[in-house]
């Protein structure tokens, strides 16, 4: 990662879509082919609340690393980074250790999950950590997180947790606990991985003004569309 223009990073982890391995807890009521595409909507829609963040550096960092073509047509914009590492976890603490030996001071990454995520609760993200957290977290109601921030590295909160686990915002405020760090938590959402998420997006939508989710929204209206 070359010396970053803002001293704010921003960025989402994201795979790209692939039939049968994307998705998969949404089938059903979603087939193969439908989760891709859907979730190739929630990745859209999140660079839309990444780009209502004033004032930070976007990157997409993403796989497969053969991929670079694919994401520069999706996010023309934003740099792009292919992703370092074994699992998750480790691929986190590299992007955001990167990220911060490239001149950033705070660095934030968010998942591709959450289309309907208001860009406040991103914004907020850097003013917990301007205001002296160590690490910041966006709670999922699943157990999970959203987005986690740093000023510093942070390996052990992201190398020594399992994720993908009901415990994994538990785990990691145990570990920043027993390391004294000073922990911020940004409000509660959720993403989207089961039908009943699904669901609860949808109805959500209702909600909520046409600009929200604006891919996600054509999407599944053109789906019910079809349906009838």
């Amino acid at each position: 990662m070359t010396h970053l223009i803002c001293d704010r990073f921003l960025a989402v982890v994201a795979k790209r879509p692939a039939p049968g391995q994307t998705k998969t807890r949404l089938c059903p009521p979603l087939t193969g082919a439908q989760a891709a595409a859907l979730y190739e909507c929630f990745l859209a829609d999140t660079l839309d609340v990444m780009r209502r963040v004033e004032s930070v550096e976007r990157a997409v960092i993403y796989l497969p690393e053969e991929e670079r073509g694919y994401f520069g047509e999706l996010a023309p914009d934003f740099a792009l980074h292919p992703q370092r590492g074994d699992d998750l976890g480790a691929r986190l603490d590299n992007l955001l250790r990167d990220a911060l030996a490239a001149g950033a001071k705070s660095a934030v990454v968010m998942d591709s999950d959450s289309p309907t995520l208001p860009a406040s609760c991103v914004a907020d993200a850097y003013a917990r950590l301007d205001a002296g957290a160590d690490v910041v977290f966006g709670p999922c109601d699943d157990g999970g997180y959203y987005l986690v921030g740093v000023t510093r590295p942070q390996p052990r909160l992201l190398r020594e947790v399992a994720m993908s686990t009901p415990t994994v915002l538990e785990d990691s405020l145990a570990i920043a606990q027993a390391q004294g760090l000073k922990v911020a938590l940004l409000p509660v959402w959720y993403d989207v991985d089961t039908g009943a998420e699904l669901e609860r997006l949808q109805a959500e939508l209702t909600q909520l003004p046409d600009t929200i989710a604006r891919h996600t929204r054509r999407w599944l209206a053109e789906r019910v569309e079809a349906v009838g």
